[in-house]
């Protein structure tokens, strides 16, 4: 449904898609079948976001930025992160499943096979975080 989503955008639309459900299926000896998971929204997106080959790909969270050492003493917003750091501190489990993990899962994904931008930002933030001043935005 990439194509149509693109269509869409370029005439104007503003798109609502990628949202979470849907069915997840897996292909076995050139059949699909149903399996037991979650489809995540945010992994998704990412997966339209490389499809339709945007320039900019914005993750919108209830927080302002990513953080290390979430919820500790020694919590650290970031402003930026590499996709190499970020891919290290996913694998250290700084960015656990279901809450910031995917997010920043998609984010690597997608400015791994793109080479464009990916931030992470809350809904107030957005216009900051394009312009490099608030959110978390993972670079090359």
């Amino acid at each position: 449904e990439a194509d149509v989503v693109q269509q869409l955008c370029d005439s104007g639309v503003v798109v609502i898609a990628a949202g979470g459900g849907g069915i997840p299926v897996v292909s076995n000896n050139d059949r699909i079948a149903g399996v037991d998971a979650v489809v995540d929204k945010d992994l998704a997106s990412a997966v339209l976001a490389i499809d339709i080959n945007v320039s900019m790909f914005l993750i919108l969270t209830d927080v302002d930025q990513v953080s290390l050492d979430l919820g500790t003493p020694g919590e650290r917003p970031l402003l930026t992160m590499t996709v190499e750091e970020a891919q290290r501190h996913l694998n250290d489990g700084q960015f656990p499943p279901g809450t910031m993990g995917p997010k920043v899962e998609g984010a690597i994904r997608f400015v791994r096979r793109t080479g464009n931008r990916a931030i992470i930002t809350s809904v107030q933030r957005v216009a900051s975080a394009i312009a490099g001043l608030a959110g978390t935005e993972i670079t090359p």
